[in-house]
């Protein structure tokens, strides 16, 4: 009598995944559900097409499926971030250019920040009046201006007083930043003594379907930001120094300014020193985070005062017509998106790894134990995020700074799955940038 063969926990996470991709892409138009984007559960709009970048991709990534695994193994350290480093932007820049130049100069026409940028002829002017007009309105801010606090709008102010303020030479700008977020989260794991995982996860930091978002969203500024935030706290602790510290407490500080949706990344900075096993930055990163916010508040602005307003608008506008039925479950979809589906077996397989419980995490090797940490702490941050219904539609770049950390993951998935499954990531980076506009 044969053996029925029991599903391995990877393929059931990513049968899991593609499920609730293809549900959410189904159920609005087979229903008549309107949930208020343009292809649910994306903010885009479906047109095929083919461009200069398209060869570009091809060749990455049929080289990154081929080769990426064997040399994340064998490379030296310095070499494996130079590497990686090179094919990530190759990556970001190649599917950018898919759209020709425009793949580079979404700050374009559309984008209210870097034409808000371009008119700001007073900072100090611009942050004391900044909370006041948050609130819709005949005077009131642009709406991606106002959905965030004001250091993302001075972030493109630097840039237009750089001579940057182009709309392709601030699309570069962008793209070199978001080139950096894999190193960040590399660095990471390895000051934590994870180096293992963090070789395994090299391919799928470098050739994520997030980098569609990245190269074209102010978003990607925020992971910069964030994934160096940690960092930064990551050589704190383990170095028990005081300067590192407060760096990462500065740039905590620079991420709270630039997005609402931030101060989520405690999480992650809480689970960076819980993996660490040591909280002595602690102190000196919220110190350092103060002085950041503080600043931002003697100059006329505070969170406290803006972040009411946001959310009165915010459920004035859109999040007023999105139905949350279908965006609690949907945002995870979109997710999966920007992700990759292959972050279903990840999450599966990390499971697995907990259900044997907390005695059984602690004893693993190192670079699981911080992996379980990492990973589930930017689980707990979609969640929160997810539930606090501040997030209903385009998550796949609104969570940007969050999917580094899931992505760390796939350090569990079984070796022979690791090559096919990134040959999934890529198919769908490919598939998505090529079959939908993003507009972002």
């Amino acid at each position: 009598m044969s053996r029925t063969r029991t599903p391995s926990a990877p393929a059931v996470g990513l049968a899991a995944a593609l499920v609730l991709m293809s549900v959410a892409i189904v159920v609005p138009p087979a229903t008549g559900w309107n949930v208020h984007i343009g292809a649910p559960p994306l903010f885009a709009e479906w047109r095929p097409r083919v461009g200069p970048g398209t060869a570009l991709a091809l060749l990455i990534a049929v080289l990154g499926i081929g080769n990426a695994g064997r040399l994340s193994q064998t490379l030296a350290w310095p070499k494996l971030m130079m590497v990686s480093w090179v094919t990530g932007l190759g990556w970001l820049a190649s599917l950018a250019l898919v759209d020709v130049t425009k793949g580079f100069a979404s700050y374009s026409d559309t984008n209210q920040l870097l034409q808000a940028a371009r008119g700001t002829s007073s900072i100090s002017q611009t942050l004391h009046m900044y909370a006041s007009l948050i609130p819709l309105g005949p005077h009131g801010l642009a709406t991606h201006v106002a959905g965030h606090p004001p250091g993302t709008l001075l972030f493109f102010v630097v840039l237009v007083r750089l001579g940057l303020g182009g709309n392709i030479a601030a699309g570069v700008v962008i793209t070199l930043l978001a080139s950096t977020i894999p190193l960040a989260t590399l660095s990471t794991l390895r000051v934590l003594s994870a180096e293992r995982a963090a070789r395994v996860a090299a391919p799928f930091l470098v050739l994520a379907p997030a980098v569609i978002w990245e190269a074209v969203s102010a978003d990607a500024i925020f992971s910069c930001c964030a994934a160096w935030s940690l960092a930064a706290l990551a050589l704190a602790a383990v170095r028990r120094s005081i300067v590192w510290s407060i760096v990462a407490g500065l740039l905590f500080g620079a991420c709270f300014e630039m997005s609402y949706g931030l101060p989520l990344l405690g999480i992650l900075g809480l689970g960076v020193l819980i993996a660490a096993r040591s909280y002595q930055p602690l102190g000196w990163t919220v110190a350092g985070s103060l002085v950041v916010v503080s600043a931002f508040w003697f100059a006329g602005f505070s969170l406290w005062d803006a972040y009411p307003a946001l959310r009165q608008r915010y459920w004035a506008g859109i999040a007023g017509t999105r139905p949350a039925a279908y965006w609690l479950w949907a945002d995870f979809a979109a997710l999966c998106f920007s992700a990759g589906p292959v972050l279903g077996s990840c999450v599966v397989c990390w499971l697995r790894t907990v259900n044997r419980g907390a005695t059984a995490v602690r004893n693993t090797l190192p670079d699981q134990r911080v992996v379980t940490v990492l990973g589930g702490a930017a689980l707990l941050c979609v969640i929160a995020a997810d539930l606090s219904l501040m997030s209903k539609g385009e998550v796949e770049r609104i969570w940007l700074p969050f999917v580094p950390w899931l992505l760390i993951l796939c350090s569990f998935l079984p070796s022979r799955w690791r090559r096919p499954a990134l040959g999934v990531q890529v198919v769908t980076a490919l598939l998505v940038q090529h079959l939908l506009v993003t507009g972002w």
